[in-house]
């Protein structure tokens, strides 16, 4: 028999910020739609990003992005073993060029204790040297931050919406709302979806959400990240994530390694005014590497393995956009940029507790009621599944075919080979497809039932 009451609450954007609001949501006796356009959780914003779980060492403090993402560190870090994601404690160390940014480092320090971090370390350049040798020149010195932690950023969203399926909560995927009607007692969002309540994680869109409710103040511009990312070999030149000393604007460009085995540069920041500009550019290569060889020249004679761009939901604003409105029964979070996936489940908390502000009855499912949910680990320096079984089908990422299997028939299965590639590492690597797309496509239409024309179609 068909459901055709009203969901209690509706999670506009299954990122990983709208992944994690429903996956705490399902914790609860409600009925719960996690609604996105895409075609997959994590397929936007969250696929692309520097993967690092911040401390928030160097947020503004006093603002609701320092206050989330430091419980959202503490949260995920907790969650990420639990579940299976990926996470390495490395460290990193902000590197001063010049006597300008060296004069930098205590205020940063200072700014961290005011933030509530105190495990920085002011390093000489002798110091700097000692940790990362394959430096350039002119370091003057340095501030250590050694909780800093690489995790997997496709694993994250996919478990946190994999928990919320598993406990009850709809996913609609290729469902753009394109009506929002607001009740009295219920919303119509189109698509047969109606609801009490509504949850704004909508990303790059979500301020077209929020004036479509009737409500302004943030006005989402992208700032387009674009990164090169080098092969495994790479690894052994750093030990740990090196970061520029940061500007009000942006973080600035790094060099780190990943939890995957490889060692990523950039982020670039430009402003643009296409929502779905993620291609990335001659120019924006160009800047990369040109300050990838000032940083560690000995990269830029590494194989580069790819190169891709994020675009993050950057506003006017200098802190996140969080309100939430009683009269409408609607949550917004907006202009939730590069940490975001490091405050996600602290964002989660924030959106409930306003739910409950708003008039949602909260009444929690029993721990004995709850199911959890474990993710086949893709860290490189965890074990993997081609040790004890299975038979390699991608050589480059060592993928096996059960993993395929597995990705094409889980609660929440990979519906194009971009799913396959963040479910497993498939295709990811240094050939990127070239050897083994036929074979992985043949597989994935088998264990999938769908036609090798559709994974094939499901690839561009």
């Amino acid at each position: 028999m068909i459901d055709d009451r009203p969901y209690d609450v509706a999670v506009i954007g299954a990122g990983v910020v709208g992944s994690a609001v429903a996956r705490l949501l399902s914790h609860h006796r409600l009925r719960v739609v996690l609604v996105d356009s895409g075609p997959d959780v994590g397929a936007g914003t969250s696929k692309a990003n520097t993967a690092i779980l911040h401390t928030g060492f160097d947020a503004t403090p006093g603002t609701i992005e320092s206050r989330l993402v430091a419980r959202g560190y503490a949260l995920l870090h907790a969650y990420a073993p639990q579940v299976g994601i990926a996470i390495e404690q490395t460290g990193a160390v902000l590197v001063a060029w010049n006597d300008e940014q060296l004069a930098a480092l205590p205020r940063l320090a200072k700014k961290a204790a005011a933030n509530g971090y105190a495990g920085t370390e002011l390093l000489d350049r002798a110091a700097v040297r000692a940790l990362e040798p394959n430096l350039g020149d002119g370091v003057c010195g340095g501030l250590l931050v050694p909780d800093e932690h690489l995790i997997d950023p496709w694993s994250t969203p996919i478990a946190f919406a994999t928990e919320a399926v598993a406990n009850g909560v709809d996913v609609r995927l290729n469902t753009a709302i394109d009506r929002v009607s607001v009740g009295i007692d219920v919303h119509d969002l189109g698509h047969g979806i109606r609801t009490r309540f509504v949850v704004n994680a909508a990303g790059l869109h979500g301020d077209e959400l929020h004036r479509a409710f009737g409500f302004d103040g943030f006005t989402i511009r992208p700032r387009r990240g674009e990164l090169i990312v080098f092969d495994k070999l790479a690894r052994p030149l750093l030990t740990r994530t090196i970061l520029p000393v940061p500007t009000s604007a942006t973080k600035g460009v790094l060099i780190a390694p990943t939890v995957f085995g490889n060692v990523m540069l950039g982020p670039t920041a430009d402003d643009i005014d296409d929502r779905s500009g993620t291609g990335s550019t001659s120019s924006g290569v160009a800047r990369l590497l040109e300050q990838g060889r000032r940083i560690m020249p000995r990269l830029l004679d590494e194989e580069v393995t790819a190169v891709y761009a994020g675009l993050r939901a950057a506003t006017e604003h200098g802190d996140y956009q969080i309100t939430s409105e009683p009269s409408a029964r609607y949550v917004c979070l907006g202009g939730i940029r590069s940490t975001g996936l490091t405050s996600s489940m602290a964002l989660a908390e924030e959106a409930v507790i306003r739910l409950g502000q708003c008039g949602l009855e909260l009444v929690p499912k029993p721990d004995e009621a709850l199911v959890t949910v474990r993710m086949t680990n893709l860290g490189e320096a965890f074990t993997r599944p081609y040790q004890s079984s299975g038979r390699i089908v991608c050589h480059c990422e060592r993928v096996t075919d059960v993993e395929i299997a597995a990705a094409c028939t889980g609660p929440l299965p990979a519906t194009d080979i971009d799913g396959l590639r963040r479910r497993t590492r498939s295709l990811a690597g240094r050939c990127q497809g070239f050897y083994c797309t036929a074979e992985i496509v043949t597989l994935a239409a088998r264990a999938s039932g769908k036609s090798t024309a559709h994974w094939i179609g499901a690839s561009g």
